[in-house]
């Protein structure tokens, strides 16, 4: 099989990093063909520069990152600086990046590849609030066909809420942008909180990235140091959640995960519920099925797949 083509949204985010460097680790599988970067958690300027720092990191210069959408569609930008610390990258010591942020409009190159590339070919896998998504199927309806997929982390069923009571923080963002993704007819899977919360980073699995010896590999286990003081702190849990590497791994070993193909509504009406994904999980409703939400995964696979794609990089044949 010919590797996956991708392109990843994203507003890195230690846990962001970490999916893309298993993405560009993971050539057999995926194809990365640009990075998109939005206002999540942290603004647009430092994810963007965080997404080229970790192209940098991963011996990717080559990788075209774009900058996108600075605010939600009709709300005030939200941030995580509480997680992720102000740059969003904090915890490791990284140099800042020298190769370019490219001069095309994330929403424009989303739409470009999507008509240029063959239908059915391209992945979109956003990693945070879905404001480049919406805004390139709202300006261009007809590139919603030629999508493959749009593998996402975002929501929860039973975990509920980890920004409020009940909304996850990539949907509650933009929960206008998340309601138009999820209407829009594209073939979504989800990893929710639900899933992303069993891939802790325990102390054992964090001094395996750091036994890697690798410049990248310390970075991981520095960001994921740095990372983990905030949900040890709020769950009482034995580690980090790697949140959004669930995307990607899923790209490369979709056996790894299990859910159900459900309806998933967002809420954007509500003071109280504001950025619920309304998973009908027990199918109580006779809404038609949007979304496959997964339910659980194996963790121990997916720190194995981890932490051995994470060894290879830099790899030897990335452009210099």
């Amino acid at each position: 099989m010919p590797p996956r083509k991708i392109i990843i949204d994203t507003d890195p985010g230690q846990d962001d990093a970490v999916a893309i460097l298993l993405a560009l680790a993971s050539p057999a599988e995926i194809e990365v063909l640009g990075i998109t970067a939005v206002a999540g958690n942290v603004p647009l300027e430092l994810t963007a520069r965080n997404a080229r720092i970790v192209c940098e990191l991963a011996g990717r210069p080559d990788i075209p990152v774009h900058a996108g959408c600075d605010r939600p569609l009709a709300r005030p930008l939200v941030t995580a600086e509480h997680v992720h610390g102000r740059s969003g990258l904090d915890g490791p010591d990284l140099p800042d990046p020298t190769m370019p942020l490219q001069d095309t409009h994330a929403v424009d190159f989303i739409i470009d590849t999507l008509r240029a590339e063959p239908e059915g070919s391209v992945t979109l896998c956003p990693l945070g609030p879905l404001t480049n998504v919406a805004t390139a199927l709202a300006r261009a309806p007809d590139i919603a066909p030629r999508i493959a997929e749009i593998v996402l982390m975002g929501g929860a069923y039973f975990e509920v809420g980890n920004i409020t009571p009940t909304a996850e923080f990539n949907i509650y963002v933009d929960p206008e942008a998340a309601a138009q993704v999820f209407a829009a007819g594209v073939p979504i899977t989800v990893m929710p909180l639900d899933v992303t919360h069993k891939a802790l980073v325990t102390r054992p699995r964090n001094d395996a990235f750091r036994t890697l010896g690798t410049a990248v590999g310390h970075a991981v286990a520095e960001m994921t140091d740095f990372f983990e003081r905030f949900d040890r702190e709020k769950y009482g849990s034995l580690g980090a959640p790697l949140h959004d590497p669930c995307v990607t791994a899923y790209l490369v070993a979709p056996d790894i995960f299990t859910g159900r193909h459900i309806n998933v509504e967002i809420e954007t009406m509500s003071d109280l519920t504001l950025g619920m994904t309304v998973a009908d999980w027990w199918r109580v409703t006779e809404r038609a099925p949007n979304a496959t939400f997964m339910g659980d995964l194996d963790a121990d696979r997916f720190f194995a797949l981890l932490t051995e794609r994470l060894g290879r990089l830099p790899l030897t044949e990335s452009v210099a």
